[in-house]
């Protein structure tokens, strides 16, 4: 626990949803909300606006539709959020070499090691400085929060939301966290809270009426020690600047169960591709293939194989699912499926013997076997990743394709908040399809809102489009010029 409020906190308000309104300036004041859209979909984030209507993250898809039936509802576009939060994240790189992202939006920094501050008005001004600095090269507002601990200047960014500014003075701690809810601290989830609420212990100031004595009892020694310490106000854990990634991994949630074999594989085999695609992008390669089957009833199964050396083959961590998945029984169907890499190293060492295993296999597989003579192309891509974040299968993400049907152009998927460009009246986005139509609002970061139109969803001059960036202060010179770089 420091002496000076030099920890920071920031967290972006509402941020998916408000770069969409940012992006889109018919949204703007509107409800929007981020997240899967099929029957099984989640929210990631709604706007302020939509929250008023009770929508929260979390929350099924289908349940924020009934609260608020005339709202946006949006796929995520995590090409234009990274693009968004590296942004951000440079800016605070800017304030200190310590710096620790918790994810896209969301980060802690140590002000004390950037030199910016180490009294409480030091802090308060890079707070406010930071807060202006995001605002002028983004067009979007953060909450920060500063203290002398992690745990405090966290809560005090929610303290601040939104778009606001708390600082902790050192030694009123107590006071500010004693009447809150023990799920203010960290690791107290919902399982430890419900536990520590059939004790009597709801509040913060209860945790330290109880006794360190008392919650070891409830919940071990670790825990028990580190919970009383943090009730007290003592966090003493340091900013990190880079956290070690332990593995990586992709899954999607089905909108209805999987019964098929050879359909399952096929996804299989896509999720493997796509978390080999997350692998090299983070430089990483790894040992251990895992893949995890959630089935019918909510059961769920993980197997893993660990190879000679570490990968980031395609074909190997494809091939290594794909033999994991025969050994899992899904007859009565299958809801979730994800693949994963662990084991991770800065290197490859290419696994030949894996490699031809993998190869033989293929060849041995025939017409049923694996998708190694299908195009990759036609193994098609969600532009939004929103099994990160939601833990839905987005709905503008096509299915396999089958291998008889991989010679066949792949249907136009038309999902609603996904770029477009019309050779006629530029840049906008999808508002909605169906019917065989596509509905398209023509506008663009920095223009009034625009026109819509429908079209055909074969129409030739309509084609999916890269996001355009957002244009601080209404510019909009540099709109339609701009790309975001795929991830």
């Amino acid at each position: 626990m420091r002496a000076a409020p030099t920890i920071l906190h920031l967290d972006m308000d509402a941020f998916f949803a408000a770069a969409e309104q940012a992006s889109k300036p018919s949204l703007r004041g509107k409800p929007v909300v981020v997240g899967g859209l099929g029957p099984r979909g989640v929210v990631a984030t709604a706007s302020y606006e939509a929250r008023r209507f009770g929508i929260h993250s979390a929350m099924p898809m289908g349940q924020a539709r009934r609260l608020a039936p005339n709202a946006a509802y949006l796929v995520p576009r995590f090409t234009f959020y990274r693009a968004i939060s590296g942004q951000v994240m440079e800016l605070l790189g800017r304030l200190s070499p310590l710096v620790e992202p918790l994810s896209l939006d969301e980060a802690f920094v140590d002000l004390e090691a950037g030199g910016v501050a180490d009294d409480s008005a030091g802090a308060r001004a890079a707070g406010e400085r930071l807060r202006r600095d995001i605002l002028a090269t983004t067009g979007l507002s953060g909450s920060v929060g500063l203290a002398g601990s992690k745990m405090l200047a966290k809560i005090a960014s929610e303290e601040a939301k939104p778009d606001g500014l708390l600082l902790i003075e050192p030694g009123t701690e107590r006071e500010l966290i004693g009447p809150r809810s023990v799920r203010i601290i960290p690791g107290v989830g919902p399982a430890t809270g419900e536990h520590l609420r059939r004790a009597g212990i709801v509040t913060v100031d209860e945790v330290v009426e109880a006794g360190q004595d008392e919650l070891v009892r409830l919940l071990g020694r670790a825990h028990g020690t580190s919970l009383y310490a943090m009730a007290l106000g003592r966090d003493d854990r340091p900013v990190v600047a880079e956290r070690d990634a332990k593995s990586v991994s992709v899954e999607d949630t089905f909108d209805v169960d999987l019964h098929d074999r050879l359909r399952i594989r096929l996804e299989v085999e896509r999720l493997a591709e796509r978390c080999v695609g997350r692998l090299r992008g983070s430089g990483h390669s790894g040992r251990t293939i895992v893949l995890k089957v959630r089935r019918y009833d909510f059961s769920t199964l993980t197997r893993s194989e660990t190879l000679r050396g570490p990968t980031d083959d395609p074909v190997v961590v494809r091939e290594a699912a794909a033999r994991l998945l025969d050994l899992v029984d899904t007859t009565g169907g299958v809801r979730l499926l994800g693949v994963g890499v662990s084991g991770l190293a800065d290197y490859t060492q290419e696994d030949l013997f894996a490699q031809a295993e993998a190869q033989a296999g293929a060849l041995a597989g025939g017409a049923v076997g694996t998708l190694t003579g299908v195009p990759a192309g036609a193994r098609a891509e969600a532009q939004a990743e929103a099994e990160a974040d939601t833990g839905a299968r987005p709905s503008e993400e096509p299915a396999a394709v089958l291998p008889e049907a991989a010679s066949r152009p792949a249907e136009r998927r038309w999902a609603p908040g996904n770029d477009v460009r019309h050779t006629v009246y530029g840049p906008g986005w999808v508002q909605g399809s169906g019917v065989g139509r596509v509905t398209v609002r023509f506008e663009e970061p920095g223009s009034a809102p625009g026109r819509v139109r429908t079209f055909a969803v074969d129409d030739p001059e309509l084609e999916p489009a890269d996001p355009l960036p957002l244009v601080p202060g209404g510019a909009t010179g540099a709109a339609s010029q701009g790309r975001y770089p795929a991830p």
